[in-house]
């Protein structure tokens, strides 16, 4: 799968630009505030149908501009993919080879991308949510009902949550509204819990070899879900529902108390082990980084064994964070098989060859000088 060309309309500081890409490596070069990073941004948004730097869509639109669109044609081992997004302060429209999407669901997957940034090494010490986002997106991609049924628990979550407030505070409130959407929630919860599951127990079996590659065979990496709920990692779907239902039952007490839910994948984690321990406490962060590597070069095996098409790369501003050993291994590992996107204020320090072989973009001020 590669990107073959990227119109800009009103995206952030770009007025109008297109640019034809090579299906190798793609150097986006510039200082900064030129507009490298919204180049990468918007190939994501043409993919994912939102942005990894801001959930307000209304940031993606040129100052004083009433809408921002992104087109993009890309060929796939299924055929040549037209894919069109446009932004208004109405919402989003999704156009696949000409046709309207009725949902961003249907749409979302079209186009596969890995996005690796400077933010994404936060990916093992950050925060959970931090963790639920990587794994909600990158399932999203290989399984658009992941993301129907995701889309559908967090208005059921919301409803929920509304309730319980409502018998918190005793101005409202109905024990079997309360019934209804919990038995609704569970079933939801559920299967998202064993799609987590089965998702992050794929990615472990890519992650393992490459971890240990990289760090010379001294670890052995292990990634471990953690659900808000207690269920064996066999269990089915319907001993999960079960689970979440007595969960929601010895808790109904302290949430009505509380006004919130107080499980559900809204709550999980996932834990990365390191020779039996985890990398977010006790990992240094050399360790964290082999490990958030190892976990980004994995989704791309991962992604090509689900779909049979490799995902593009977008690798922004994150070489330079990479020392030389891990910089040449992950240049090395996507030498002409990943369409790749690098962006960088330079490439002097990026030492190897697949840099001097790469087609370089100059960025000035929202405008893109080609390849000569």
């Amino acid at each position: 799968m590669f990107l073959t060309d990227l119109v800009l309309t009103n995206y952030r500081n770009y007025e109008h630009e297109m640019v034809n890409f090579s299906q190798g490596v793609n150097v986006i070069l510039g200082e900064n505030a030129q507009g490298k990073t919204n180049m990468m941004e918007a190939i994501y948004v043409l993919a994912m149908a939102k942005s990894h730097r801001t959930s307000n869509d209304k940031d993606l639109i040129r100052w004083n501009e009433e809408y921002a669109k992104i087109e993009g044609r890309a060929e796939k081992r299924s055929g040549p993919l037209a894919l069109e997004l446009l932004i208004s302060k109405k919402g989003k429209k999704a156009r696949c080879n000409h046709i309207e999407q009725r949902r961003l669901s249907q749409y979302v997957g079209q186009l596969n991308v890995v996005m690796f940034a400077p933010e994404d090494l936060n990916l093992v010490k950050g925060s959970p949510q931090v963790r639920r986002r990587f794994i909600d997106m990158e399932i999203g991609q290989v399984s658009p009902i992941y993301i129907h049924d995701l889309g559908q628990y967090q208005k059921l979550l919301q409803q929920r949550n509304h309730c319980l407030k409502m018998m918190q505070t005793r101005t409202r409130g109905d024990e079997a509204v309360l019934d209804v959407l919990t038995e609704q929630l569970a079933v939801l919860a559920a299967k998202i819990t064993l799609r987590r599951r089965q998702f992050l127990s794929l990615l472990e079996q890519w992650a393992m070899p490459i971890h240990r590659e990289i760090s010379r065979g001294a670890e052995q990496l292990g990634i471990r879900y953690e659900p808000s709920v207690d269920v064996s990692e066999k269990a089915e779907l319907s001993r999960i529902v079960e689970a979440y239902c007595e969960t929601f039952a010895s808790l109904r007490k302290r949430e009505i108390e509380r006004g919130t839910t107080l499980a559900g994948p809204h709550r999980d984690d996932i834990a990365f082990i390191v020779n039996g321990k985890n990398v977010q406490t006790f990992g240094s962060q050399g360790q964290q980084r082999t490990t958030a590597l190892a976990v980004k070069l994995a989704e791309i095996e991962l992604i090509f064994s689900e779909l049979g098409d490799y995902p593009i790369l977008l690798l922004d501003d994150v070489l330079s964070e990479l020392d030389d050993f891990r910089q040449t291994h992950l240049l090395d590992a996507i030498r002409k098989k990943v369409q790749t996107f690098v962006t960088t204020t330079s490439i002097d320090g990026i030492k190897h060859d697949i840099i001097q072989e790469a087609a370089i973009y100059r960025v000035h001020s929202g405008s893109v000088a080609a390849p000569s």
